[in-house]
């Protein structure tokens, strides 16, 4: 028997369609593009390039194949909602805000309660692999400066992180944090001045307080007087956003 006229290729149809419901797209279905297949050799050819061209542009117009850029947070307590549930943290709120937006972002927040730069550096490169990042939020220091740790390390650190995640072709945005005037005036200012050093060197935004506008008001602290409590991550989110937004726009 001639193998064109052979009864599993004797008169088939190939069909996709791009119906969906919420934008999700679903095919191979049955009812809007249509390719008889003909027993002839060169027919056949030309059907399965055109069936193949229609697959691609289906994948490529269906929003729901296409994976979403990605914001990654590397942070400490304060990134992790210590003290509170996860969804009324600042991460959580930005999640939220993200999601509502076009092109849509999926947030990853990969922070430690207790973490330093030190802690940071270390597992950043994992984070970056995994996650594939398009925009690196580094919220890291606070810990280092309450311990006072060295201002030349938690620098170097910083700086190595950076580095690492322009590497990784990422957007940053470096976020700080005020520390107790207890601390000393000049300790204070060389441990923010870390913070925009290499924000400068490297010509990225930076967020100099994460508790800008309520480090003052205790009652907005927990009974520990350092993490926020769950009123005042609004504004720990909206104080990131004004940062953030220009980094995540319609690209």
């Amino acid at each position: 028997m001639n193998r064109l006229s052979s009864p599993l290729v004797k008169e088939p149809v190939l069909s996709l369609s791009k119906e969906g419901l919420g934008g999700i797209c679903f095919f191979p279905a049955a009812g809007s593009l249509k390719f008889p297949l003909s027993q002839k050799g060169k027919l056949i050819s030309a059907q399965l390039a055109a069936l193949v061209s229609s697959l691609l542009f289906l994948f490529l117009q269906c929003p729901a194949l296409a994976a979403a850029p990605v914001v990654l947070v590397v942070g400490d307590s304060l990134s992790a909602a210590y003290g509170l549930q996860e969804k009324d943290g600042w991460v959580n709120l930005l999640r939220e805000r993200l999601a509502k937006q076009s092109p849509h972002y999926d947030v990853v927040n990969a922070s430690i309660s207790g973490d330093t730069t030190r802690g940071g550096l270390t597992r950043i490169d994992a984070a970056l692999i995994e996650h594939k990042p398009s925009v690196v939020i580094i919220e890291l220091g606070g810990n280092d400066g309450l311990r006072g740790l060295s201002l030349d390390a938690t620098h170097n650190n910083l700086d190595a992180m950076i580095a690492k995640a322009t590497a990784a072709r990422a957007k940053l945005l470096i976020v700080g944090v005020e520390l107790p005037p207890n601390y000393g005036a000049t300790y204070t200012r060389q441990f923010a001045e870390s913070f925009e050093s290499v924000a400068k060197k490297y010509k990225v935004p930076l967020v100099p307080s994460l508790l800008a506008g309520f480090g003052e008001q205790r009652e907005l602290f927990q009974t520990d007087g350092i993490h926020p409590i769950a009123s005042a991550q609004p504004m720990m989110m909206e104080t990131v956003w004004k940062e953030l937004k220009p980094l995540v726009r319609a690209r």
